[in-house]
């Protein structure tokens, strides 16, 4: 489900040139650039959660995260195995979150109310540029607190924020119409992180259906769009001159936390359980070889480079990339130019609506056996979110 598009073979492009004649000039750019697209991207991640129902998330790919987080006075626990985070055999992952306390899980408020799930790619897969794009429908109701982030693969060695952090995609239950991408880096963190909300038209609510929330990202630039639609771009010059850490590889986050302090706790309107349903994860960057031209004979592949190419290459079965699929196609990656708004409304801010504490991660997590990982205690905000 949702693979990449196969590449025009020579015969369509041989046709396509035979034809130009015939074609409308601006349709044979189209095609052109279309082409060329598809040529020089390459998926380095991705993840279309295929497999039956119920059952956990690939393990080589993603890693669980388990415990509580103090540090943004959340409600709930993480649970590990396909608890709260299954696959639902119809190409997507759900993570769900519950009134429930089944094993008595004890939360930094005494004996927890919810349970639910935290995801990333962290020893498995890092990001060094490309496009960064996940397809998902969040919950509804007072309290829920989706997101898809990255955080500096560094952060054990350096700490955050200097280990930075990109907030692709956040939704607070209050703004069911609004999400929010954000920076966090040293001197622009937590209440301070630089960023902007995009609102959808006529009151429609994300909730209502899935969206499109990617970020292109390449040296000293990261735009961020939504179903397409580059909403802000930011640059080192947005920093207000302290230092631009996001040069360097981040690993992948998806998470649904229920309550802490920027989106409160849930209210009497709030039912559960309620679900963030993603439909897929990638990752796609420019190739390191030439277009090819019709009966040209492809060149010997040219690994990745970049801190996270040893995840990327790590074979599993049959010689097949654990945490990888490399692919032809996929969606065009480096920064975007800014286009037209289609009617969605965008809100800049130089700091995030919640405070200080919601921006603190945690250090990276110990391993528990290799079911989940649990969340240390101090640190961060949302290594441990």
């Amino acid at each position: 489900m949702h693979r990449s598009r196969r590449l025009p073979t020579a015969l369509w492009a041989a046709s396509l040139l035979c034809c130009a004649g015939l074609l409308a000039p601006a349709a044979t750019a189209a095609a052109d650039e279309s082409a060329d697209s598809s040529r020089t991207q390459a998926v380095t991640f991705e993840d279309n959660f295929d497999g039956p129902a119920g059952s956990a998330v690939d393990g080589g790919r993603w890693q669980l995260e388990t415990g509580d987080n103090v540090n943004n006075h959340e409600s709930q626990y993480y649970t590990s195995g396909a608890d709260n985070a299954a696959l639902d055999g119809n190409g997507n992952l759900v993570i769900t979150a519950r009134k429930e306390n089944p094993r008595d899980y004890q939360c930094w408020y005494g004996r927890c109310e919810y349970t639910s799930a935290r995801l990333n790619t962290s020893e498995r897969f890092n990001a060094e540029y490309g496009h960064v794009e996940t397809r998902l429908k969040v919950p509804r109701g007072q309290g829920m607190w989706p997101a898809f982030w990255m955080l500096g693969a560094d952060f054990g060695q350096v700490g955050w924020p200097a280990s930075g952090e990109i907030d692709i995609m956040e939704n607070v239950g209050f703004e069911p119409s609004t999400v929010h991408g954000t920076l966090h880096g040293p001197g622009y963190s937590g209440g301070n992180g630089i960023g902007a909300g995009y609102t959808l038209p006529g009151g429609e609510q994300f909730a209502d259906g899935f969206h499109t929330f990617a970020v292109d990202w390449a040296p000293d630039r990261i735009s961020w769009s939504v179903d397409g639609q580059v909403y802000q771009t930011r640059t080192p010059a947005d920093t207000g001159g302290n230092p631009w850490v996001f040069n360097k590889p981040f690993f992948l986050i998806l998470n649904l936390a229920v309550g802490g302090d920027w989106p409160g706790p849930p209210d009497g309107n709030t039912t559960f359980p309620q679900e963030l349903v993603v439909d897929y994860v990638r990752v796609t960057t420019k190739r390191l070889t030439p277009r090819l031209l019709p009966e040209a004979t492809p060149p010997a592949p040219v690994p990745l480079s970049g801190a996270g190419a040893g995840a990327v290459r790590a074979a599993g079965p049959n010689g097949v990339p654990r945490s990888a699929r490399f692919a032809a196609g996929g969606t065009p990656g480096g920064a975007r130019k800014a286009g037209p708004l289609l009617g969605g409304t965008v809100s800049n801010h130089s700091a995030n609506p919640q405070p200080d504490a919601h921006r603190q991660p945690r250090p990276p997590p110990a391993r528990t056996g290799g079911e989940g990982t649990t969340l240390a205690a101090g640190g961060g905000r949302r290594a441990a979110r």
